[in-house]
């Protein structure tokens, strides 16, 4: 069928033949992703104006072809991969049929990456599940910028904890905070494995929507600046009694044996998860700004990308449900809690995570103090 998509039209498979709901068989177009691929190309143009040099852009699982093609529609030099012929085979149609230069390659992208005799200066990551398998090639081999998609969020989470150790090398933790949790073990992957190329993987833009984790990082070649960026990793203490959470920096825990507010013993270790910012609110912002009218996801995209710019770089956010429930209280208004906190003297922000979701630099004691009654 063909769809109509931020300016492009496509051709995609047809949903009702099974190949349409991105179960990794066969080509498949997932609309429900139109609003992470709406920022893409948002955060692409936003990154042309901090960086004009970068211009050539490596779609690294094509499937339908429509995130390279998109790329393309915003002025970059695209190379769509994919291991699967039909698919290679789509994206070409899809590039040519919008009068988009552009190639498409039946290629494993790791293969590509290590002997292409072309740098991509942006390569994006979009696969099916976790994208460490991808991650060493890209950060060897990418100059400027590496957009990733994880949608493996149960690993990531701690859900499904085993997998995530193996996964991501780190201890996830379920804890009311989970999107976060997978946000930065994904994160902390993500630099470690830059780091052993000697790259720094600046975290410039970050988001959890739905069933996904998406983050763009630029590229900083230089020893000293990956050094510096491992000292933002971690692990967070989490009280599953009061829930209160610490965090300590260094890839060396000291867990402590009972929570240190309410003295019990039921205290989480997570790590060595990355504790830095997120985001730069600067490029959060100017994303938003490239965030136009056509794209089918625009009032979502440019809501989000607020909330992104103006969040507290705390390396958790709260639940205000969670809390409220354990106090055995009513949740009042979010605004309404968030300025209780700020009027107590506190800094306080919602959070993109969730409607409920919250940050400050308040202890969760002196958040139930502010914001009683």
């Amino acid at each position: 069928m063909d769809v109509r998509e931020g300016g492009v039209e496509v051709s995609v498979p047809d949903a009702r033949d099974g190949a349409g709901e991105g179960t990794g068989d066969g080509v498949f177009y997932n609309p429900t992703q139109e609003l992470n691929r709406d920022i893409t190309v948002a955060a692409l143009r936003a990154y042309a104006e901090r960086e004009p040099r970068a211009s050539t852009y490596l779609d690294a699982m094509a499937a339908s072809g429509v995130r390279g093609v998109r790329a393309a529609a915003a002025g970059f030099d695209v190379t769509c991969a994919d291991v699967d012929p039909d698919a290679v085979a789509l994206a070409r149609r899809n590039l040519a049929r919008n009068d988009l230069a552009g190639d498409a390659v039946q290629r494993d992208v790791n293969a590509l990456l290590h002997e292409s005799a072309t740098v991509f200066d942006v390569v994006d990551l979009d696969p099916f599940g976790t994208p460490i398998p991808f991650a060493d090639a890209t950060f060897a081999n990418a100059r400027s910028l590496v957009c990733v998609t994880a949608t493996d969020t149960a690993p990531l989470c701690g859900a499904h904890r085993n997998s995530g150790i193996r996964t991501y090398s780190t201890l996830p933790r379920n804890t009311e905070y989970h999107p976060e949790m997978g946000l930065r073990v994904l994160l902390s992957a993500l630099i470690r494995t830059a780091a052993r190329y000697d790259t720094a993987a600046v975290p410039i833009l970050s988001h959890v929507t739905r069933h996904y984790a998406r983050t763009y990082l630029q590229l900083d070649a230089r020893a000293t600046s990956a050094d510096d960026l491992l000292e933002e990793l971690g692990y967070v203490h989490h009280c599953e009694d009061c829930l209160r959470r610490t965090h300590e920096r260094g890839l060396v825990a000291h867990p402590p044996e009972a929570c240190d507010a309410c003295g019990g013993e039921r205290v989480l270790t997570a790590g060595p998860i990355y504790l830095g910012a997120v985001a730069d609110p600067e490029f959060a912002r100017t994303t938003r700004g490239h965030v136009t009218d056509e794209m089918g996801e625009a009032a979502r995209a440019r809501r989000l990308l607020d909330a992104v710019a103006s969040e507290l770089d705390t390396p958790t956010h709260y639940d205000q449900h969670r809390l409220c429930k354990l106090w055995s209280r009513s949740a009042a208004g979010m605004d309404e809690f968030v300025a209780a906190l700020r009027e107590s003297g506190f800094r306080a922000t919602r959070a993109h995570y969730a409607g409920t979701a919250f940050k400050t630099d308040a202890t969760v004691g002196e958040i139930r103090a502010a914001t009683d009654g």
